[in-house]
């Protein structure tokens, strides 16, 4: 098999401002990627940048995807590792454009196996249960926000800060004396803290039953991150502070972390994943699957991901309930409340309208 062309898409979404500590995305900045082979098989990969986090743009990503699909084509698709290493050996980082070529050489690998995704992992079916977000806002508005996803029935709650930590504090305050104590609280600073402002943030804020506190501070700062894992009353999980598993086995290593938070834009996507959540769970240390502001379509490859490793306990897939003002994705994965669930057709089972995608910016390789 060979790949004979590759279209990529600046899969650009319209959403509300969603706001983290380091900035707002008023819409996912996102590439789609779609392999064709001589099998006829056909690959579908999405990565969405978050320039705040990965310091890649939507731009920066569809540039680069050009020149990947000039190294990748005429190549064989199901040598996935060399592929990659192809990658990234023409460039250093830019795991977010990355990224998207994983997922769809895997989805091309699944479908070539007549698996679906999971099981092409070595995975079978399991509960996957997704917090659900609320972004950085008033402690007034923060509360109400939380009302309504009880309302909901939504069992775990994860609550952006990292501003100041006196505001920090009153919006953790306001929510839980808003909802009380029976639903699940997690935080995510993204890096938004200084040293000093976790030590006093995550100390006034053990009271309020919170399940773990990602990334505190910046990773410049992970040299702290020990000495903040002994004090805190909250449990650290590392997210910008691990990309690859050479991170991972940095932070375990130095008893900086809790647990880590896998996102495939973050990673690479698919292969380098795996490495990480090995690295981790030789060491004990359970993974959260997470992301940035994908659709559907790579949503559902973090489920597939998510059911084909036991060491992934927590679910952070709500990015296209955050604010996305449409879905041009068909099949994929489907909600019931926060519940997830996949298909069983081969690869990842899901694509894009192709009346959504002839509105885009494209160019085929």
């Amino acid at each position: 098999m060979q790949i004979t062309s590759i279209q990529l898409f600046r899969y650009s979404i319209p959403m509300v401002p969603f706001t983290i500590a380091t900035g707002t995305m008023d819409y996912a900045q996102n590439i789609l990627v779609i392999i064709h082979t001589s099998e006829g098989i056909t690959g579908h990969g999405e990565c969405s940048a978050f320039p705040m986090i990965v310091g890649e743009t939507q731009a920066t990503c569809y540039e680069m995807g050009k020149a990947f699909a000039s190294i990748l084509k005429h190549k064989d698709p199901l040598a996935i590792e060399a592929r990659m290493q192809e990658l990234d050996s023409f460039t250093a980082r830019n795991y977010t454009a990355k990224s998207a070529f994983d997922i769809a050489l895997h989805d091309i690998a699944a479908k070539a196996a007549n698996k679906p995704l999971y099981a092409y992992l070595g995975g079978t079916v399991k509960k996957i249960e997704s917090d659900l977000t609320i972004g950085i806002d008033s402690p007034t508005n923060m509360a109400a926000q939380a009302i309504e996803f009880v309302q909901q029935n939504v069992a775990t709650i994860k609550v952006k800060l990292g501003k100041d930590p006196a505001t920090d504090i009153e919006r953790i305050k306001a929510i839980r004396t808003a909802i009380g104590n029976k639903t699940n609280i997690r935080i995510d600073a993204n890096q938004g803290w200084s040293y000093e402002d976790a030590i006093i943030a995550l100390t006034l804020l053990g009271k309020y039953n919170i399940e773990f506190c990602e990334q505190p501070m910046r990773t410049y700062n992970d040299e702290l991150l020990p000495k903040l894992c002994i004090e805190s009353p909250i449990p650290l999980m590392a997210d910008e502070s691990v990309y690859t598993h050479h991170d991972a086995e940095r932070i375990i290593r130095n008893k900086a972390c809790a647990s880590i938070n896998i996102k495939f834009a973050k990673s690479g996507g698919i292969a380098e994943a795996i490495k990480i959540n090995e690295v981790a769970e030789k060491n004990n240390i359970p993974c959260m699957m997470g992301g940035m502001l994908e659709s559907r379509l790579a949503l559902t490859a973090k489920v597939h991901f998510a059911m084909a490793k036991s060491n992934i306990i927590y679910y952070d897939l709500d990015t296209c309930l955050l604010g996305h003002k449409i879905d041009p994705v068909l099949g994929g994965a489907k909600y019931s409340g926060m519940e997830l669930s996949v298909n069983d057709e081969p690869g990842i089972g899901a694509s894009v309208d192709p009346s959504f995608l002839q509105t885009l910016e494209s160019t085929t390789i």
